[in-house]
């Protein structure tokens, strides 16, 4: 005889019925902030998207204390990988993430700003990782 099937498992694995709302994260005036740039190894003016980032994040009161760039295609990975995140949970490769993370220890980062967009499920790993917000700035400048 086979076994009874058990539905009560299948109900934990369901989708909320009702979306969840992002709760949009408030950046205050003169908050320490570690600035993260991923970018692919074609884009060549990165620096440059990382100074915008820079001033974008100024003018609303924040202050960049550290700028991180990770790079997808410079060492390892080839050219099919280019435009791929290396972690779809970080974004980052796991080394740069432990960078981050003690970078935002060493000068007690208020949040940490993503010039890349990040999913909701990176944006929850990446702050339970780094023990503050981390959130990309297209949600900053929306929120305002």
């Amino acid at each position: 005889m086979h076994q009874p099937r058990r539905r009560d498992r299948r109900l934990a694995r369901r989708a909320p019925s009702e979306p969840a709302q992002r709760e949009a994260f408030r950046l205050t005036a003169g908050a320490d902030v570690v600035l993260v740039g991923y970018f692919s190894a074609k884009q060549k003016d990165f620096e440059a998207l990382m100074a915008s980032a820079a001033t974008e994040l100024a003018a609303h009161g924040a202050r960049v204390v550290v700028q991180i760039v990770q790079r997808r295609g410079v060492s390892d990975g080839g050219v099919q990988k280019m435009g791929l995140p290396y972690s779809s949970r970080t974004l980052l490769s796991y080394g740069k993430v432990r960078e981050v993370a003690q970078a935002c220890d060493q000068v007690k980062a208020d949040a940490v700003i993503f010039v890349a967009t990040l999913t909701e499920r990176q944006q929850r790993t990446l702050t339970n990782m780094f023990g503050r917000p981390a959130v990309s700035l297209a949600d900053i400048l929306s929120a305002d």
